[in-house]
């Protein structure tokens, strides 16, 4: 690990830790990756690349080449090189990614892809048409194939042995054309197949002719996944709507059979503003996103997506939650663009590779095909999470609200919870003014953070840019759930509602009765010790200055005297103004920068902002429509009124109207629409 990380710790290094550009590949495969710092002649041995291919290429200027094989999961994939065939010493690693976040250049292009997917419905017929970028196959003449995926039953003995029963399977069907011109585009008339209409889900791959029908991990591109209903058999294009339901009824069957999920997925947030707060568990779905236009295909009605970052522990499902032009959560009980709970999480989930958790395909499988099946999810029992954030030189406010600052120098413990398994440390340097000298103020140059299962990820400030560390090793290119809620230690405070500062120790400091000395000697506490650090010392003055973790020399200037000589106490004062006016003159002062002052205050008005949304609300649940009934209304928060009607021939028993009330339970009856006939 540190030989990676100092990149030239000794003279060969280049030669026997690889770097590999581009560093990235579709965890589908078939890309060229080369492998920089490796030039051999083109009559030399081709190099071999274990847990890639058996096999690589070494093109015309002698630079060596590896292809990515197909894989059934995403991350950091090591692979080993050797150029005789024998010796496999040599190493490096390349990002293999879930097909959507594939480099849209090297993808082959469905045009109209609405026109594939739903080809043979109703009035859907003719030419198809696809591209893709001729230079990526290298080859004159190439092949378009159809790849199908499928899940299934493997041996009764792998399932006892504690593996999965299931066992997924992209493969090769037919070819679509062979011996095509590369010319970069291609359509054609697609005839139903007899032999390959069970196969509902796959991808199109264009490869070189000179490679065999479906030869696995050569270079080529792939097509997105879809739905096949373009090769689907005669009887789908002859009703095409009484297949679809045949398929709907069978795979509610299937469903009932398999076990439950929904009670261990997290709830949906209640409004898109806690949605889009929550970034700790929530993250935009780009496939319907506020920030690009609200292009919702899947999800009419919704203005914008999120997903549950984490797949259920048990099952690996997902949850997604969309949400209306009001902010409301929109539930797929009263639009067919609803939230959705998923059986499969988009991503996938560790340890990958077999079903339910194959990233992409298996939420194909259980979700997208069967899309119009209705689920429902509600946010009665979301709980937002408490924000905790450092700013400034640098100034805390902690998940409870306590806001101090504390100047030490050194590296400290920010967020701590052992039996979580979660580390989140800071470094703090002192600040530089404009004319060299250092102030008597820091500020946060780095924070590393560590959790139970994950690697070990740096953020820090490097020469004027922003280095991202990946265990380590520089990469090419927070805020904490409720579950941590009473399991946290730090700078960052216990994350409750204690309203008091807690030592290494467990010793409990009164906030009201916080001197500057005294909150300095806390901060002081929190140190991190070497074994536990989790930064990277890769540099001269990184190892010449950290140790120790804490530097007693250092002495901060708790506070500064505004006097009115002083060319910059005019405008601070007409700029710090307002809540955070404090944080905002310290930083001023101490810094000797109007700016600096102005991002300090810029900084704690977006936590305020980010406070406010993640207030708790209370909702009430969703109601049903009543039967041979209208409701009025789909939101479900303290506050809302619903209002209910019958249809022409039936008569309301029951209420009118619900409000939901600050308990969390609605008013009066649900009401009932019946006949006039008793």
């Amino acid at each position: 690990t540190t030989c990676v990380s100092l990149l030239n710790c000794c003279a060969d290094y280049n030669q026997s830790c690889f770097q590999v550009t581009p560093h990235s590949s579709s965890m589908l495969g078939g890309r060229a990756l080369r492998i920089l710092s490796l030039v051999l002649h083109p009559s030399d041995l081709v190099p071999s690349c274990i847990k890639m291919v058996r096999e690589g290429f070494i093109d015309a200027e002698g630079r060596a080449h590896c292809i990515t094989p197909l894989l059934y999961e995403t991350g950091w994939i090591p692979f080993d090189v050797s150029t005789n065939g024998t010796d496999f010493d040599r190493s490096g690693e390349y990002l293999s990614v879930h097909p959507s976040k594939a480099d849209p250049a090297s993808e082959v292009t469905l045009v109209n892809a609405t026109q594939w997917q739903n080809y043979g419905t109703v009035n859907v017929a003719g030419r198809l048409k696809m591209t893709w970028n001729s230079s990526l196959v290298g080859a004159d003449k190439v092949n378009i194939e159809l790849w199908g995926y499928r899940e299934f039953s493997r041996s009764t003995e792998a399932g006892m042995n504690g593996s999965s029963s299931l066992r997924a399977e992209l493969s090769y069907l037919y070819s679509v054309s062979r011996n095509l011109e590369n010319s970069g585009v291609f359509s054609f008339v697609p005839e139903s197949s007899k032999d390959y209409s069970d196969w509902e889900l796959g991808n199109i791959r264009i490869t070189a002719s000179s490679k065999s029908d479906g030869a696995r991990d050569v270079q080529g591109l792939w097509s997105g996944a879809h739905i096949l209903a373009w090769h689907f058999g005669q009887s789908f294009r002859d009703d095409s709507a009484s297949w679809a339901k045949n398929k709907c009824l069978q795979w509610d069957d299937l469903e009932k059979k398999l076990p439950n999920f929904l009670s261990e997925l997290i709830d949906c947030p209640c409004t898109l503003a806690q949605a889009r707060a929550d970034t700790g568990r929530f993250h935009t779905d780009y496939s319907c996103d506020i920030e690009r236009g609200s292009v919702c295909t899947f999800h009419p009605g919704s203005v914008h997506c999120v997903r549950a970052i984490k797949a259920s522990p048990t099952h690996g499902s997902g949850q997604q939650c969309c949400y209306d032009s009001t902010g409301a959560l929109l539930l797929t009980g009263d639009s067919i663009g609803g939230s959705t709970p998923d059986r499969a999480h988009d991503w996938g989930s560790p340890p990958y590779k077999e079903p339910p958790r194959v990233p992409g395909y298996s939420h194909w499988l259980y979700d997208v095909m069967s899309f119009y099946y209705c689920c429902l999810c509600g946010c009665r029992n979301y709980q937002p999470p408490k924000a905790g954030v450092v700013f400034g030189d640098p100034h805390f406010i902690t998940s409870d609200g306590l806001n101090y600052t504390f100047n030490g120098k050194g590296e400290y413990n920010l967020v701590s919870s052992p039996d979580r398994e979660l580390s989140i440390q800071a470094r703090t340097e002192r600040v530089k003014l404009k004319n060299g000298t250092l102030a008597r103020a820091t500020s946060l140059s780095s924070v590393a953070m560590k959790d139970n299962t994950s690697d070990v990820i740096e953020v820090r400030l490097a020469e004027g840019s922003l280095q991202v560390l990946r265990n380590q090793k520089v990469l090419p290119f927070t805020r904490l759930p409720s579950e941590f809620a009473n399991h946290t230690r730090g700078l960052l405070g216990p994350m409750n509602s204690s309203n008091d500062l807690f030592t290494q120790q467990g010793e409990v400091i009164s906030f009201a009765d916080a001197t500057p000395d005294k909150i300095f000697t806390f901060g002081a506490g929190w140190s991190i010790s070497n074994k536990s650090s989790l930064f990277t010392y890769d540099s001269k003055y990184l190892l010449d200055t950290f140790p120790p973790n804490h530097d007693p020399a250092f002495v901060p200037a708790f506070s500064l005297p505004e006097t009115p000589d002083d060319p910059l106490v005019a405008d601070m004062l007409l700029m710090c103004s307002g809540e955070g006016a404090r944080f905002c003159q310290y930083d001023t002062l101490t810094t000797r920068s109007l700016a600096v002052g102005n991002a300090t205050l810029r900084a704690f008005q977006n936590l305020q902002t980010l406070m406010k949304a993640l207030q708790p609300v209370v909702s009430c649940g969703w109601l049903p429509t009543p039967r041979n009934g209208k409701k009025n209304g789909t939101h479900y928060l303290e506050g809302d009124t619903l209002s209910f009607s019958c249809n022409e021939g039936y008569i309301l028993y029951g209420s009118t109207q619900r409000t939901c009330l600050d308990d969390g339970t609605w008013t009066r009856e649900q009401p009932h629409c019946i006949t006039g006939w008793f």
